[in-house]
């Protein structure tokens, strides 16, 4: 079967993008030939009226040519979160009565500034999956079935380098805090810069600004007397290797990816209640809370192996990225609605 993946952007180090990566490698893992179909990135079949910032949508005869030997469509969040609400008619438009799954990464009503645009489209022959049960509930009493995959994760990730990482970062002995994300408003920078300077510690801002956060951002920084290292350096192995401790101060997040990431690579991480972190804690996982100080100290002084052995067997229940094909396999079985 031909799977076309279609989103704003694809093969990036966004979110939506890692994950549609993994969908990408387990699907082909079955048996299926998957084309990727964007407004931006590395894609197989460029459409840039897809993008985030597109003048103007793609026509609805150029997505028809470019979804014409295509069985099965994954929409990767552009469905869901209408960043660019004329892809969205036109995409929804290209796919009625066509066989599709919707990936929801986040909904509309979830992001304040985007909640009067309302819900993703439905169609009987599409199928809904959330990567989280917030969203499966809220999308059910919407009216819309759905049916929740989280998102996975390489429980034997690379060993990243931390001695050679954190001498690029010209840090030696100092606390290094890890901020793996995007700098935009729900990530919560100030929180961050807060923890760090209470620690003492170094602050590493991963990602660059997005959605026209820079100036925030700089503003954040100028006030602040935080040592800062910003921007990729080495991979992402490298990053959580040379961490001390990593940060997720963020507001609202679908799925949280650094919880379970720093489960994998084996880091503390001091986290924000983000609503989403409740499902995470109630399948048993175990972090430092973001206003513990005294708490992340004692971690810092005296790290809690069996915690991190414990967050390790629950990663391997429910989020092992062995599973999805698994996963995907049942989904595809039934690739419509009820």
């Amino acid at each position: 079967m031909r799977v076309a993946q279609v989103s704003f952007r694809l093969g990036g180090v966004d979110g939506v993008s890692i994950e549609a990566a993994k969908w990408k490698t387990a699907l082909e893992s079955l048996g299926h030939d998957v084309v990727t179909v964007a407004g931006e990135g590395p894609v197989d079949r460029l459409l840039p009226g897809l993008a985030i910032e597109a003048s103007q949508p793609p026509t609805l005869v150029a997505l028809d040519a470019a979804l014409e030997d295509v069985d099965l469509t994954i929409v990767e969040n552009l469905l869901s979160l209408p960043l660019n609400p004329g892809a969205r008619v036109v995409v929804a438009a290209a796919l009625a009565g066509r066989p599709a799954i919707l990936h929801h990464h986040d909904l509309a009503w979830q992001r304040a500034h985007l909640a009067h645009l309302g819900g993703p489209p439905a169609d009987p022959a599409w199928r809904h999956v959330t990567i989280n049960e917030i969203s499966r509930r809220e999308l059910a009493q919407r009216g819309i079935e759905a049916q929740t995959i989280y998102n996975a994760f390489d429980l034997e990730p690379p060993r990243g380098s931390r001695e050679s990482t954190r001498a690029n970062l010209d840090v030696n002995d100092e606390l290094l805090v890890l901020f793996p994300s995007r700098a935009i408003a729900r990530k919560n920078v100030a929180g961050a810069l807060a923890l760090a300077e209470a620690l003492g510690a170094v602050l590493w801002l991963l990602g660059p600004p997005e959605d026209g956060y820079d100036d925030e951002l700089a503003t954040l920084l100028a006030s602040s007397d935080v040592a800062v290292r910003r921007g990729p350096v080495g991979s992402i192995h490298d990053a959580y290797a040379a961490a001390d401790l990593v940060v997720l101060p963020s507001t609202w997040e679908g799925f949280g990816n650094a919880t379970l990431e720093s489960v994998t690579h084996r880091r503390p991480l001091a986290v924000y209640p983000y609503p989403v972190l409740a499902e995470l804690r109630a399948l048993g996982l175990s972090f430092l809370d973001l206003e513990d100080l005294d708490g992340i100290r004692a971690e810092l002084a005296q790290p809690d192996l069996r915690r991190r052995d414990a967050n390790l067997a629950v990663a391997r229940a429910h989020f092992n990225l062995a599973d999805l094909p698994g996963r995907l396999a049942a989904l595809l079985e039934h690739p419509s609605a009820h």
